[in-house]
């Protein structure tokens, strides 16, 4: 009889007849599950030790799996693995309606570009000198090529710990949060801009509780986190697409800074007439400060959809990747091949519809809360305390919203970069299953999607005060009494917080994967990456009961 140290664990393991064991720790006994008439679309294994339908998740629910490796020389690509039985486009207007929202962008961008070249002599030509007063001018541009290039090397940074240092990476990201949240919030104390006091304040206590109820997390984490960086550089093109996708919100983040500046200089209208972009005939429908409000909405509306949109696109992506290593590494085929490219071009067609939307929804909820969190810096720089802490609530709020859109949408778009499905339909299943799974305690006693967040929202904090720092010392005409300076800070925060989550993304899409994989089909899990179930087993023993509730 196969014996075994680990307390709770010990159940599992006390009945499993010897010659059945794996190494040093047994797989459980086979799951019994609840019969049913159906197989529900289920291709089962050829081992008979393993041969059992999946679990009843309900009528309307398809318990997703490959398709077996065939016989032969076991390879095939990813589309064999994880076929369509019936390819369509999902949910294509909100596909139509990104590409429509982009060619917007870009003419907006266009348009704006060509009265700020046509000015740029008012603008000036780098950051002093400028003979534009009332808006956004070259000394702005110059800020955003900073913040751009602190995000791009602070992200590519983090990400490189992320390689380096595994076991120490989530120890080194709060450590550095909750220095850097309590540093900031004493300088800007002593500086005498209290609302971003007040808010790094917070920021910093929060870190130390957070990181205080990590602690005895920290090890389960660490064991996925090993897990998806071996299999990074092991199989598919994750740090290749991770690159690209960092590269692409760096380009796309100049280009948005560029629109921004361009559309104060163009639109933005000045007391005493001194903006030659206003004058008669030359400004298409003339100046105005509710057009500058508007198209403002409309770019960074625009610019939170589009990041967004890539941000889950590489997701999808790398999900793929790390779907094809769950369920097909350890069979005698191996990786499917060209598993990066049969991910992406279904990234790109199919599913591109149903990313578009649920990227939709999480750019609606972070554009609403940008503009609430200007109207608190506003109106705390004004004095209106009661009004900025009614604003910070409300920030509060939007930011739960925020969180759980986002939850439910990193496994559904799992979802759908495996199996196709339209959004809608992907979110529900995804959510029935993890529920009757049991998988999300699991990823809740899990740190790294809450540390990574942590990271980026580090970057973006950096960013923010860079912002700061470069209008305190530069002193920009148009800013003169602060009056742009909580707007600045905004969207320095936002470039940060966006580039650093895609530079991230594939990090968190591992882990993400292999949680609701290990759900589809715990078997998988126990019988084809033994030795990842077991170290999960050793430092989480509950892991057993959670995949199997």
């Amino acid at each position: 009889m196969a014996q075994r140290k680990g307390g709770e664990a010990d159940s599992y393991y006390s009945q499993v007849p010897d010659g059945q064991s794996n190494g040093p720790y047994a797989p459980p006994p086979p799951m019994q599950y609840p019969p049913q008439a159906a197989n529900n679309g289920y291709q089962g294994d050829s081992n008979p030790k393993y041969q059992q339908p999946p679990p009843n998740y309900g009528q309307n629910f398809q318990n997703p799996a490959p398709a077996p490796v065939a016989a032969g020389d076991g390879k095939q690509t990813f589309d064999q693995v994880f076929k369509l039985e019936k390819p369509k486009y999902n949910d294509v207007w909100a596909g139509l309606l990104l590409i429509l929202t982009f060619l917007g962008f870009a003419a907006v961008s266009g348009i704006s570009l060509q009265g700020y070249s046509a000015n740029k002599g008012l603008s000036g030509g780098g950051i002093y000198g400028a003979g534009n007063t009332f808006s956004l001018n070259t000394n702005t541009i110059v800020l955003f090529v900073f913040v751009l290039a602190v995000a791009l090397v602070l992200s590519w940074t983090y990400f490189t710990l992320a390689r380096a240092f595994t076991k120490q990476f989530i120890w080194i990201t709060g450590i550095l949060n909750i220095l850097f949240g309590i540093g900031t919030a004493i300088y800007y104390f002593i500086r005498h801009y209290y609302s971003a006091a007040v808010v790094f304040a917070v920021f910093g206590i929060f870190s130390i509780v957070c990181f205080v109820t990590w602690i005895p997390r920290i090890p389960f984490s660490v064991v996925m986190l090993q897990q998806t960086m071996d299999i990074a550089k092991s199989f598919g093109h994750v740090f290749l697409v991770s690159a690209i996708g960092g590269i692409a919100s760096v380009a796309f983040g100049a280009w948005f800074s560029l629109t921004l500046v361009s559309v104060y200089v163009k639109y933005e209208p000045s007391g005493g007439g001194s903006n030659p972009a206003c004058a008669s005939g030359s400004s298409a429908g003339g100046c105005s400060s509710a057009k500058v409000i508007g198209l403002i909405v409309f770019i960074t509306f625009a610019g939170y959809w589009i990041t967004e949109w890539l941000k889950n696109t590489i997701h999808s992506i790398v999900a793929g990747i790390y779907g094809s290593w769950f369920f097909c590494a350890g069979k005698p085929g191996g990786m499917p091949t060209g598993a990066t490219r049969g991910a992406a071009k279904r990234a790109f067609t199919y599913s591109f519809g149903s990313i578009s939307f649920g990227s939709l929804v999480v750019a609606l909820i972070n554009m609403v809360r940008q503009a609430v969190s200007i109207a608190q810096q506003q109106e705390a720089q004004g004095g209106n305390m009661a009004a900025s802490i009614a604003f910070c609530c409300l920030g509060c709020i939007i930011g739960l919203l925020d969180w759980a859109v986002q939850f439910i949408n990193r496994y559904a778009f799992i979802h759908i970069a495996l199996y196709g499905k339209a959004y809608i339909p992907a979110a529900k299943d995804t959510w029935k299953m993890m529920k009757d799974r049991g998988i999300d305690a699991l990823i809740n006693d899990c740190l790294i999607g809450p540390v990574l967040t942590m990271g980026s929202t580090f970057v973006a904090y950096i960013c923010a005060l860079l912002a700061y720092l470069y209008l305190e010392f530069t002193k920009p005409g148009y800013n003169d009494g602060g009056t742009f300076t909580p707007v600045v800070m905004a969207f320095s925060f936002l470039i940060g917080l966006q580039v650093c989550q895609i530079f991230m993304t594939p990090i968190g899409s591992g882990v993400d994967t292999i949680f609701v994989a290990a759900a589809w089909d715990p078997d998988v899990l126990m019988r084809d990456h033994p030795d990842l179930y077991q170290r999960m087993v050793r430092v989480y023993p509950k892991v057993q009961q959670m995949i199997h509730a």
